[in-house]
Protein backbone atom coordinates (compact mmCIF):
# COMPACT_ATOMS: atom_id res chain seq x y z
CA UNK A 1 0.00 0.00 0.00
CA UNK A 2 1.03 3.38 -0.51
CA UNK A 3 1.19 5.87 2.03
CA UNK A 4 -1.82 6.97 1.33
CA UNK A 5 -3.91 4.22 1.11
CA UNK A 6 -4.17 3.64 -2.64
CA UNK A 7 -4.30 0.95 -4.63
CA UNK A 8 -1.77 -1.65 -4.08
CA UNK A 9 1.41 -0.87 -6.68
CA UNK A 10 2.29 -2.97 -9.38
CA UNK A 11 5.61 -3.86 -7.90
CA UNK A 12 5.54 -3.64 -4.29
CA UNK A 13 9.45 -3.78 -3.86
CA UNK A 14 9.69 -0.06 -4.89
CA UNK A 15 8.34 0.87 -1.67
CA UNK A 16 11.29 -0.37 -0.16
CA UNK A 17 13.10 1.65 -1.85
CA UNK A 18 15.11 4.77 0.07
CA UNK A 19 17.95 7.11 -0.21
CA UNK A 20 21.49 5.91 1.66
CA UNK A 21 21.72 9.29 2.61
CA UNK A 22 20.29 12.05 4.36
CA UNK A 23 17.50 13.42 1.67
CA UNK A 24 15.29 15.89 2.62
CA UNK A 25 11.98 16.02 -0.34
CA UNK A 26 12.20 20.06 0.73
CA UNK A 27 15.39 20.04 -0.97
CA UNK A 28 13.62 18.51 -4.46
CA UNK A 29 14.83 20.47 -7.54
CA UNK A 30 11.06 20.04 -8.45
CA UNK A 31 7.96 22.12 -7.52
CA UNK A 32 6.61 21.35 -4.07
CA UNK A 33 3.02 20.26 -5.47
CA UNK A 34 4.99 18.41 -7.85
CA UNK A 35 6.66 16.43 -5.24
CA UNK A 36 3.77 15.94 -2.55
CA UNK A 37 1.70 13.93 -6.04
CA UNK A 38 4.71 12.04 -6.08
CA UNK A 39 4.76 10.89 -2.77
CA UNK A 40 1.07 10.23 -2.62
CA UNK A 41 1.73 8.15 -5.76
CA UNK A 42 5.09 5.93 -4.55
CA UNK A 43 5.54 6.85 -1.03
CA UNK A 44 8.10 9.41 0.87
CA UNK A 45 10.98 6.85 0.94
CA UNK A 46 11.22 6.40 -3.01
CA UNK A 47 10.51 9.79 -3.97
CA UNK A 48 13.98 10.27 -1.41
CA UNK A 49 15.43 7.92 -3.43
CA UNK A 50 15.07 9.44 -6.84
CA UNK A 51 16.17 12.96 -5.55
CA UNK A 52 19.29 11.55 -3.99
CA UNK A 53 19.96 9.22 -7.79
CA UNK A 54 18.82 12.47 -9.59
CA UNK A 55 21.34 13.91 -8.06
CA UNK A 56 24.51 11.37 -8.78
CA UNK A 57 22.89 11.19 -12.76
CA UNK A 58 23.20 14.97 -13.36
CA UNK A 59 26.86 14.98 -12.07
CA UNK A 60 27.69 12.66 -14.24
CA UNK A 61 25.62 14.01 -17.28
CA UNK A 62 27.68 17.54 -17.10
CA UNK A 63 30.68 15.58 -16.28
CA UNK A 64 30.99 14.15 -19.90
CA UNK A 65 29.10 16.54 -21.45
CA UNK A 66 30.04 19.89 -20.16
CA UNK A 67 27.80 21.72 -22.59
CA UNK A 68 25.07 20.99 -20.85
CA UNK A 69 25.93 22.65 -17.84
CA UNK A 70 27.41 26.03 -18.31
CA UNK A 71 26.13 27.79 -15.02
CA UNK A 72 24.94 26.88 -11.61
CA UNK A 73 21.67 27.91 -12.67
CA UNK A 74 21.30 25.85 -15.87
CA UNK A 75 22.85 22.90 -14.03
CA UNK A 76 19.93 23.69 -11.93
CA UNK A 77 17.61 23.88 -14.84
CA UNK A 78 18.97 20.20 -15.95
CA UNK A 79 18.50 19.14 -11.92
CA UNK A 80 14.79 20.03 -12.33
CA UNK A 81 14.52 18.55 -15.63
CA UNK A 82 16.39 14.99 -14.80
CA UNK A 83 14.15 14.88 -11.49
CA UNK A 84 10.68 14.82 -13.59
CA UNK A 85 12.02 11.96 -15.59
CA UNK A 86 13.41 9.89 -12.49
CA UNK A 87 10.17 10.59 -10.97
CA UNK A 88 7.82 9.36 -14.04
CA UNK A 89 10.34 6.45 -14.89
CA UNK A 90 9.48 5.66 -11.27
CA UNK A 91 5.38 6.14 -11.72
CA UNK A 92 6.09 4.26 -14.68
CA UNK A 93 7.70 0.83 -13.03
CA UNK A 94 4.50 1.33 -10.21
CA UNK A 95 1.71 2.02 -11.87
CA UNK A 96 2.22 1.06 -15.55
CA UNK A 97 3.30 3.61 -18.73
CA UNK A 98 -0.10 5.40 -18.86
CA UNK A 99 0.56 7.05 -15.72
CA UNK A 100 4.03 8.56 -17.18
CA UNK A 101 3.57 11.05 -19.88
CA UNK A 102 6.68 11.46 -21.38
CA UNK A 103 7.80 14.87 -21.04
CA UNK A 104 6.51 17.98 -18.72
CA UNK A 105 6.95 21.48 -18.25
CA UNK A 106 10.43 21.35 -16.39
CA UNK A 107 12.14 19.34 -19.39
CA UNK A 108 10.82 21.53 -21.84
CA UNK A 109 12.12 24.08 -20.25
CA UNK A 110 15.83 22.57 -20.74
CA UNK A 111 15.07 22.00 -24.67
CA UNK A 112 14.45 25.63 -24.86
CA UNK A 113 17.68 26.22 -22.76
CA UNK A 114 19.53 24.39 -25.42
CA UNK A 115 18.42 25.77 -28.56
CA UNK A 116 19.12 28.95 -27.60
CA UNK A 117 22.49 28.09 -26.10
CA UNK A 118 23.19 26.56 -30.00
CA UNK A 119 24.07 22.84 -27.63
CA UNK A 120 23.91 20.41 -30.31
CA UNK A 121 20.76 17.55 -30.39
CA UNK A 122 23.21 15.01 -30.81
CA UNK A 123 24.71 16.23 -27.53
CA UNK A 124 21.53 16.78 -25.34
CA UNK A 125 20.19 12.97 -27.07
CA UNK A 126 24.26 12.06 -25.68
CA UNK A 127 23.20 13.43 -22.03
CA UNK A 128 19.55 11.63 -22.40
CA UNK A 129 21.58 8.39 -22.67
CA UNK A 130 24.20 8.69 -20.03
CA UNK A 131 21.22 9.63 -17.72
CA UNK A 132 19.26 6.32 -18.86
CA UNK A 133 22.14 4.29 -18.00
CA UNK A 134 22.56 6.15 -14.88
CA UNK A 135 18.84 5.52 -13.68
CA UNK A 136 18.18 1.87 -15.36
CA UNK A 137 21.86 0.63 -13.42
CA UNK A 138 20.28 2.09 -9.98
CA UNK A 139 17.32 0.54 -10.74
CA UNK A 140 18.21 -2.78 -11.45
CA UNK A 141 20.84 -2.88 -8.35
CA UNK A 142 17.79 -2.11 -6.36
CA UNK A 143 15.87 -4.79 -7.99
CA UNK A 144 18.41 -7.26 -7.66
CA UNK A 145 18.78 -6.55 -3.72
CA UNK A 146 15.15 -6.03 -2.89
CA UNK A 147 13.34 -9.02 -5.14
CA UNK A 148 13.32 -12.57 -4.37
CA UNK A 149 16.14 -14.25 -5.92
CA UNK A 150 13.74 -16.65 -7.69
CA UNK A 151 11.77 -13.99 -9.16
CA UNK A 152 14.50 -11.00 -9.94
CA UNK A 153 15.62 -12.59 -13.45
CA UNK A 154 12.20 -11.95 -14.66
CA UNK A 155 11.78 -8.59 -12.72
CA UNK A 156 14.99 -7.35 -13.89
CA UNK A 157 13.87 -8.50 -17.81
CA UNK A 158 11.12 -6.72 -17.28
CA UNK A 159 12.26 -3.19 -15.53
CA UNK A 160 14.82 -3.01 -18.41
CA UNK A 161 12.64 -3.71 -20.87
CA UNK A 162 9.63 -1.22 -19.57
CA UNK A 163 12.52 2.02 -18.94
CA UNK A 164 13.62 1.59 -22.41
CA UNK A 165 10.42 1.76 -24.03
CA UNK A 166 9.80 4.95 -21.56
CA UNK A 167 13.26 6.52 -22.97
CA UNK A 168 12.47 5.57 -26.36
CA UNK A 169 9.37 7.37 -25.95
CA UNK A 170 10.63 9.72 -24.30
CA UNK A 171 13.54 10.57 -26.82
CA UNK A 172 11.06 11.00 -29.37
CA UNK A 173 9.24 13.66 -28.00
CA UNK A 174 12.03 15.62 -26.85
CA UNK A 175 13.75 15.49 -30.71
CA UNK A 176 10.30 16.92 -32.10
CA UNK A 177 10.22 19.53 -29.36
CA UNK A 178 14.14 20.18 -30.10
CA UNK A 179 13.36 20.60 -34.05
CA UNK A 180 10.22 22.88 -33.52
CA UNK A 181 11.67 25.01 -31.07
CA UNK A 182 14.90 25.43 -33.25
CA UNK A 183 13.12 26.50 -36.28
CA UNK A 184 11.45 29.07 -34.28
CA UNK A 185 14.47 29.98 -32.67
CA UNK A 186 16.76 30.18 -35.58
CA UNK A 187 14.52 32.60 -37.90
CA UNK A 188 14.22 35.03 -34.63
CA UNK A 189 15.86 38.25 -34.55
CA UNK A 190 17.77 36.87 -30.96
CA UNK A 191 19.07 34.34 -32.93
CA UNK A 192 20.74 36.24 -35.56
CA UNK A 193 21.91 38.43 -32.95
CA UNK A 194 23.06 35.32 -30.73
CA UNK A 195 24.98 34.33 -34.24
CA UNK A 196 26.75 37.52 -34.79
CA UNK A 197 27.92 37.69 -31.68
CA UNK A 198 29.82 34.14 -31.37
CA UNK A 199 31.24 34.84 -34.98
CA UNK A 200 32.61 37.97 -33.34
CA UNK A 201 34.19 36.27 -30.60
CA UNK A 202 35.34 33.92 -32.98
CA UNK A 203 38.05 35.91 -34.40
CA UNK A 204 36.00 35.15 -38.32
CA UNK A 205 37.80 37.44 -39.99
CA UNK A 206 34.71 37.57 -42.73
CA UNK A 207 32.41 39.56 -40.31
CA UNK A 208 31.27 42.78 -42.16
CA UNK A 209 31.45 45.19 -38.87
CA UNK A 210 29.27 47.97 -40.76
CA UNK A 211 26.83 45.18 -41.44
CA UNK A 212 27.30 43.45 -38.09
CA UNK A 213 26.62 46.79 -36.18
CA UNK A 214 23.64 47.38 -38.23
CA UNK A 215 21.95 43.84 -36.88
CA UNK A 216 23.10 44.20 -33.67
CA UNK A 217 22.05 47.96 -33.22
CA UNK A 218 25.33 48.19 -31.53
CA UNK A 219 28.53 50.53 -33.28
CA UNK A 220 30.88 47.03 -32.75
CA UNK A 221 33.83 50.66 -34.21
CA UNK A 222 33.52 51.90 -30.50
CA UNK A 223 35.10 51.53 -27.41
CA UNK A 224 33.76 48.41 -25.51
CA UNK A 225 33.42 47.73 -21.62
CA UNK A 226 32.47 43.75 -21.47
CA UNK A 227 30.46 42.29 -18.57
CA UNK A 228 29.39 38.89 -17.74
CA UNK A 229 26.47 38.57 -15.32
CA UNK A 230 25.28 35.70 -13.31
CA UNK A 231 22.89 34.37 -10.96
CA UNK A 232 22.20 31.18 -9.17
CA UNK A 233 18.39 31.33 -9.94
CA UNK A 234 17.61 29.32 -12.94
CA UNK A 235 15.33 32.00 -14.42
CA UNK A 236 15.17 35.74 -14.30
CA UNK A 237 16.29 36.58 -17.30
CA UNK A 238 14.68 39.99 -17.55
CA UNK A 239 16.35 40.90 -13.87
CA UNK A 240 19.86 39.87 -15.38
CA UNK A 241 19.17 42.05 -17.99
CA UNK A 242 18.08 44.76 -16.27
CA UNK A 243 21.37 44.66 -14.19
CA UNK A 244 23.56 44.11 -16.82
CA UNK A 245 22.27 47.44 -18.26
CA UNK A 246 22.67 49.50 -15.16
CA UNK A 247 25.56 48.35 -14.31
CA UNK A 248 26.88 49.23 -17.71
CA UNK A 249 25.00 52.52 -17.68
CA UNK A 250 26.90 53.52 -14.38
CA UNK A 251 30.29 52.47 -15.96
CA UNK A 252 29.39 55.30 -18.30
CA UNK A 253 27.81 53.30 -21.35
CA UNK A 254 25.64 55.11 -24.12
CA UNK A 255 24.35 52.14 -25.90
CA UNK A 256 24.54 47.99 -24.56
CA UNK A 257 24.78 45.14 -26.46
CA UNK A 258 22.95 42.12 -23.99
CA UNK A 259 23.30 38.13 -25.24
CA UNK A 260 21.42 35.85 -23.08
CA UNK A 261 23.24 32.84 -22.78
CA UNK A 262 22.43 30.57 -20.58
CA UNK A 263 19.60 30.10 -17.90
CA UNK A 264 20.62 32.48 -14.97
CA UNK A 265 23.74 33.99 -17.09
CA UNK A 266 24.29 36.61 -19.86
CA UNK A 267 26.85 38.35 -21.71
CA UNK A 268 26.93 42.44 -22.29
CA UNK A 269 28.84 45.40 -23.55
CA UNK A 270 28.45 49.05 -23.63
CA UNK A 271 30.08 51.45 -25.53
CA UNK A 272 32.09 53.88 -23.06
CA UNK A 273 33.94 57.07 -23.27
CA UNK A 274 38.03 56.15 -24.24
CA UNK A 275 38.91 58.56 -21.45
CA UNK A 276 36.08 56.96 -18.77
CA UNK A 277 34.44 60.47 -19.00
CA UNK A 278 30.52 60.27 -17.63
CA UNK A 279 30.67 57.07 -15.48
CA UNK A 280 27.59 57.97 -12.69
CA UNK A 281 28.34 55.21 -10.43
CA UNK A 282 31.73 53.74 -8.17
CA UNK A 283 32.61 50.18 -7.80
CA UNK A 284 30.20 50.23 -4.31
CA UNK A 285 27.58 51.78 -5.99
CA UNK A 286 27.31 49.04 -8.87
CA UNK A 287 27.65 46.05 -6.10
CA UNK A 288 25.27 47.48 -3.94
CA UNK A 289 22.93 47.35 -7.12
CA UNK A 290 23.63 43.86 -8.05
CA UNK A 291 23.20 42.96 -4.32
CA UNK A 292 19.87 43.77 -4.28
CA UNK A 293 19.17 42.03 -7.71
CA UNK A 294 20.94 38.61 -6.04
CA UNK A 295 23.46 38.87 -9.15
CA UNK A 296 27.14 39.13 -9.41
CA UNK A 297 29.13 40.36 -12.25
CA UNK A 298 32.46 40.58 -13.81
CA UNK A 299 34.15 43.66 -16.13
CA UNK A 300 36.70 43.66 -18.06
CA UNK A 301 38.88 46.37 -18.72
CA UNK A 302 37.54 49.28 -22.14
CA UNK A 303 38.97 47.89 -25.40
CA UNK A 304 38.52 49.28 -28.61
CA UNK A 305 37.34 47.93 -31.83
CA UNK A 306 36.07 44.58 -32.65
CA UNK A 307 39.29 43.41 -31.07
CA UNK A 308 38.23 45.14 -28.09
CA UNK A 309 35.15 43.83 -27.80
CA UNK A 310 36.56 40.24 -27.79
CA UNK A 311 39.30 41.33 -25.16
CA UNK A 312 37.32 42.95 -22.68
CA UNK A 313 34.68 39.60 -23.00
CA UNK A 314 37.94 37.52 -22.61
CA UNK A 315 39.10 39.28 -19.46
CA UNK A 316 35.17 39.37 -18.01
CA UNK A 317 35.09 35.82 -18.12
CA UNK A 318 38.19 35.49 -16.46
CA UNK A 319 36.92 37.38 -13.80
CA UNK A 320 34.03 35.46 -13.55
CA UNK A 321 36.09 32.39 -13.17
CA UNK A 322 37.95 33.99 -10.42
CA UNK A 323 34.96 34.21 -8.47
CA UNK A 324 33.48 30.67 -9.02
CA UNK A 325 36.92 29.48 -7.75
CA UNK A 326 36.56 31.86 -5.14
CA UNK A 327 33.05 30.68 -4.25
CA UNK A 328 33.68 27.32 -4.16
CA UNK A 329 36.74 27.34 -1.65
CA UNK A 330 33.78 29.30 0.73
CA UNK A 331 35.47 33.08 0.04
CA UNK A 332 32.50 36.11 0.74
CA UNK A 333 31.09 36.57 -2.78
CA UNK A 334 31.71 39.61 -4.69
CA UNK A 335 29.19 41.22 -6.24
CA UNK A 336 30.90 43.45 -8.81
CA UNK A 337 34.46 42.14 -9.91
CA UNK A 338 36.53 44.64 -12.24
CA UNK A 339 39.21 42.09 -13.85
CA UNK A 340 42.19 44.81 -13.51
CA UNK A 341 41.71 43.80 -10.00
CA UNK A 342 42.03 39.82 -10.23
CA UNK A 343 44.17 39.73 -13.54
CA UNK A 344 47.18 38.55 -11.91
CA UNK A 345 44.84 35.79 -9.56
CA UNK A 346 43.26 34.75 -13.12
CA UNK A 347 46.85 34.55 -15.09
CA UNK A 348 48.57 32.74 -12.24
CA UNK A 349 44.87 30.18 -11.78
CA UNK A 350 44.87 29.33 -15.94
CA UNK A 351 46.26 25.93 -14.60
CA UNK A 352 45.12 25.48 -11.62
CA UNK A 353 47.14 21.82 -11.11
CA UNK A 354 49.84 24.11 -11.72
CA UNK A 355 49.00 27.06 -9.21
CA UNK A 356 48.51 24.48 -6.37
CA UNK A 357 51.67 22.51 -6.80
CA UNK A 358 53.37 25.66 -6.77
CA UNK A 359 51.08 27.37 -3.81
CA UNK A 360 51.67 23.93 -1.57
CA UNK A 361 55.28 23.91 -2.82
CA UNK A 362 55.87 27.28 -1.76
CA UNK A 363 54.50 27.40 1.64
CA UNK A 364 54.97 24.32 2.71
CA UNK A 365 53.62 23.49 6.16
CA UNK A 366 51.43 27.31 5.56
CA UNK A 367 49.30 25.01 3.60
CA UNK A 368 47.99 23.03 5.64
CA UNK A 369 43.93 23.40 5.75
CA UNK A 370 43.10 24.71 9.44
CA UNK A 371 42.18 27.79 10.92
CA UNK A 372 45.15 28.53 12.86
CA UNK A 373 47.29 28.09 9.49
CA UNK A 374 45.19 30.54 7.93
CA UNK A 375 45.18 33.13 10.14
CA UNK A 376 48.53 33.30 9.42
CA UNK A 377 48.57 33.05 5.99
CA UNK A 378 46.56 35.54 5.96
CA UNK A 379 48.30 37.55 8.14
CA UNK A 380 51.55 37.01 6.57
CA UNK A 381 49.69 37.85 3.02
CA UNK A 382 48.63 41.70 4.16
CA UNK A 383 51.98 42.40 6.30
CA UNK A 384 53.95 41.80 3.19
CA UNK A 385 51.36 43.99 0.90
CA UNK A 386 51.49 46.52 3.93
CA UNK A 387 55.12 46.57 3.62
CA UNK A 388 55.55 45.15 7.17
CA UNK A 389 53.18 48.15 8.52
CA UNK A 390 51.62 46.08 12.16
CA UNK A 391 49.29 49.00 12.15
CA UNK A 392 48.43 49.02 8.86
CA UNK A 393 47.36 44.86 9.32
CA UNK A 394 45.86 45.02 12.91
CA UNK A 395 43.33 47.71 11.69
CA UNK A 396 42.64 45.88 8.36
CA UNK A 397 41.85 42.24 10.47
CA UNK A 398 40.37 44.34 13.38
CA UNK A 399 42.99 42.44 16.00
CA UNK A 400 46.06 43.78 18.03
CA UNK A 401 49.32 44.67 16.95
CA UNK A 402 50.67 42.47 19.19
CA UNK A 403 48.75 39.26 17.35
CA UNK A 404 49.68 40.23 13.88
CA UNK A 405 53.77 40.62 15.83
CA UNK A 406 53.05 36.84 16.96
CA UNK A 407 51.45 35.55 13.43
CA UNK A 408 54.35 36.79 11.30
CA UNK A 409 57.25 35.25 13.64
CA UNK A 410 55.08 32.37 13.67
CA UNK A 411 54.50 31.84 10.18
CA UNK A 412 58.07 32.72 9.62
CA UNK A 413 59.28 29.60 11.73
CA UNK A 414 56.43 27.12 9.48
CA UNK A 415 58.34 28.32 6.54
CA UNK A 416 61.62 28.03 8.01
CA UNK A 417 63.07 30.61 5.98
CA UNK A 418 63.50 34.85 6.27
CA UNK A 419 60.40 36.48 4.28
CA UNK A 420 63.30 38.28 2.24
CA UNK A 421 64.46 35.30 0.81
CA UNK A 422 61.54 34.50 -1.58
CA UNK A 423 59.61 37.60 -0.96
CA UNK A 424 57.92 37.77 -4.32
CA UNK A 425 56.79 33.97 -5.34
CA UNK A 426 55.74 33.78 -1.06
CA UNK A 427 53.16 36.72 -1.80
CA UNK A 428 51.98 35.73 -4.80
CA UNK A 429 51.39 32.08 -3.02
CA UNK A 430 49.74 33.56 -0.31
CA UNK A 431 47.80 35.73 -3.02
CA UNK A 432 46.27 32.52 -4.35
CA UNK A 433 45.91 30.83 -1.18
CA UNK A 434 44.19 34.11 0.16
CA UNK A 435 41.88 33.88 -2.97
CA UNK A 436 40.95 30.27 -3.82
CA UNK A 437 41.84 28.67 -0.88
CA UNK A 438 40.99 24.72 -0.96
CA UNK A 439 41.36 25.41 -5.34
CA UNK A 440 45.06 25.59 -4.32
CA UNK A 441 45.61 24.50 -1.30
CA UNK A 442 44.25 20.92 -1.80
CA UNK A 443 45.62 18.38 -4.80
CA UNK A 444 42.75 17.56 -6.88
CA UNK A 445 42.64 13.91 -6.19
CA UNK A 446 42.61 14.35 -2.45
CA UNK A 447 39.59 17.04 -3.25
CA UNK A 448 37.44 14.43 -5.61
CA UNK A 449 37.61 11.87 -3.30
Amino acid sequence: MTETGGPRPRRAWIARLGPRGEVDVDRAASPRAVVEDAVARVGADPVRWAIELNSVVVRRIVGEVPALGGSPAAVELLRRGNEATTLRALFTLVEGPAAAPPTDEAILEGIHEFVHRAVPLERVLHGVRIGHAATTEAFLRACAELVDPEAAVDEVTAISRELFSYVDDLSDTMIRAYLVEHEVWSTSAAAARADIVRSLLSDATTTDVGEASRVLGYDLRRTHEAVVVWSDAPNGSSTLQAAATEALRARGATTTLVVPVASGRLWAWGTVPSDGTRRTGSWETIADALSRQRTQAAFGTPGRGVEGFRRSHREARRGERVERLRREAGRVPRQATAYADVAAIALLATDLDAAGDFVRHELGGLATRSASMEALRTTLYHYIGAERSLVDVARRLHVARGTVTYRVKRAQEVLGHRLDDRLFTLHTALALAEELGDAVLVPRDDAER
